[in-house]
């Protein structure tokens, strides 16, 4: 990282980057959360929903020879029933998980190992979370064949790439349904009409778009996805995969062993309060998506414009047609995406690089886009929420607004441009 900021706001290069002594506008309080796509706070009425599971009602939904378990159980029904309406299945077809990582390892490895003798070929995307590349690079070490997609500049996949990329071992096709770092959602109807016109099963990590946007597996052509609790202002540490049991019934085999619970596919005493939190998000999800997605609209739109109306050089990553109603992913370009962070460090956002063990990389999704390293170091991920103001947008972006312009007033690249300088045709003496 390039610079420090010390408690009062100033670099180690003297210059002040923040100012904490302005009074704060009338309803924002700091820290401010701004990174709903990394996860939610979770819902004051799904912590009520949770809250007798804990203690009063605290049974094992697999004991069936009291009343204990039975109430246990019947809580797990109900919230497999709202799970089932949310995404336009039937209760018996969602499984439930630790999670939507879980969720992912389960839908493709069980599915990898139950149809090895059809075939050996899986396709995904350049683009996918980790859950799914990760798990993809170990099927790999196993035998399979990983046909990893690119994504065109916009972040959507061509069509035409994917039906030349399978082939009589293809088995099976993952792509998300909206991405975790760009928002861009993908032609999923169009992608899943494809997989079973070919007689391929067809998975989405549906984890950013469940609860946000409509999704219907059945007109998605959609026969298993991955969904989890925390992204819709639920719990951590429960999800669920929808399993299609007809045209075409899906088998899974299972990961985990023991005890056969969940149609055998997941063995393990379920997390009731966990799951009826899960539940009651995805119920209310439902009922509030159509309000919830228009005013996210409005209030992303509302910051886009007010930093391209402020500052030159940025720019949105991710086709904005086809995208997330809470998510914005800009370039700030000519500064560094890490030193803006550390500017706004009261904010909570997200940054396009990821820190590791000794060295700063650039997102591989924005890589994907074909950004250059200094453009795809200077974005950064808006993740607008339920629970986000307009108070909070107007304090957000007028706080970038201030500091990209003062970062900039220290880059001599943005200098050199600004002078007319092509830095393309710069040769940079070597050190």
């Amino acid at each position: 990282m390039s610079s420090e900021i010390s408690s009062n706001g100033i670099a180690n290069n003297g210059v002040i980057i923040t100012e904490t002594s302005k009074p704060l506008p009338a309803g924002v309080t700091l820290p401010l959360y701004m990174d709903n796509h990394a996860t939610t706070p979770m819902d004051p009425r799904v912590l009520e929903a949770m809250l007798p599971y804990f203690s009063g009602k605290f049974g094992n939904a697999a004991s069936r020879n009291h009343a204990f378990g039975w109430e246990a159980e019947k809580a797990v029904e109900t919230a497999r029933e709202q799970i089932a309406k949310l995404i336009g299945c039937t209760p018996k077809e969602i499984i439930f998980t630790s999670g939507a990582t879980e969720s992912n390892n389960l839908a493709l490895k069980g599915i990898a190992e139950m149809y090895r003798e059809r075939g050996n070929h899986i396709i995904t995307q350049a683009t996918e979370h980790k859950a799914i590349l990760d798990t993809c690079k170990k099927l790999e070490k196993q035998g399979y064949r990983v046909t990893y997609l690119p994504v065109q500049a916009d972040g959507l996949i061509d069509i035409e790439d994917l039906k030349r990329a399978i082939d009589d071992k293809t088995i099976l096709v993952s792509i998300m349904y909206a991405n975790n770092e760009i928002g861009v959602i993908q032609p999923i109807a169009e992608i899943g009409k494809l997989c079973h016109e070919k007689g391929i099963l067809f998975h989405t990590d549906a984890v950013q778009a469940v609860g946000k946007i409509p999704v219907d597996v059945q007109k998605d052509n959609i026969d298993v996805l991955s969904l989890s609790a925390h992204k819709i202002y639920g719990p951590k540490g429960v999800g669920a995969l929808y399993v299609r049991r007809r045209n075409p019934r899906v088998q899974i085999s299972e990961q985990i062993n023991g005890g056969g619970h969940e149609r055998g596919m997941r063995s393990g005493t379920l997390n009731v309060p966990g799951i009826v939190g899960l539940g009651k998000a995805c119920e209310l999800s439902g009922e509030e998506m159509a309000s919830e997605s228009a005013r996210l609209i409005e209030l992303r739109d509302y910051m886009k414009a007010k930093f391209e109306k402020a500052l030159d050089y940025v720019h949105v990553n991710g086709n904005m047609e086809h995208h997330l109603p809470g998510n914005l992913n800009m370039s700030f370009v000519y500064v560094e995406g890490e030193s803006l962070l550390m500017g706004i460090n009261d904010i909570a956002v997200s940054s396009g690089s990821a820190c590791t063990s000794a060295t700063l990389e650039p997102s591989y999704v924005l890589k994907a886009l074909g950004l250059g390293d200094d453009v795809a170091h200077s974005s950064i991920r808006f993740g607008l929420g339920r629970f986000n103001t307009k108070a909070e947008v107007d304090y957000v972006s007028d706080k970038v607004i201030d500091v990209v312009l003062k970062l900039r007033e220290l880059s001599p690249l943005y200098e050199m441009v600004k002078e007319g300088i092509d830095l393309t045709k710069i040769e940079w003496a070597a050190h």
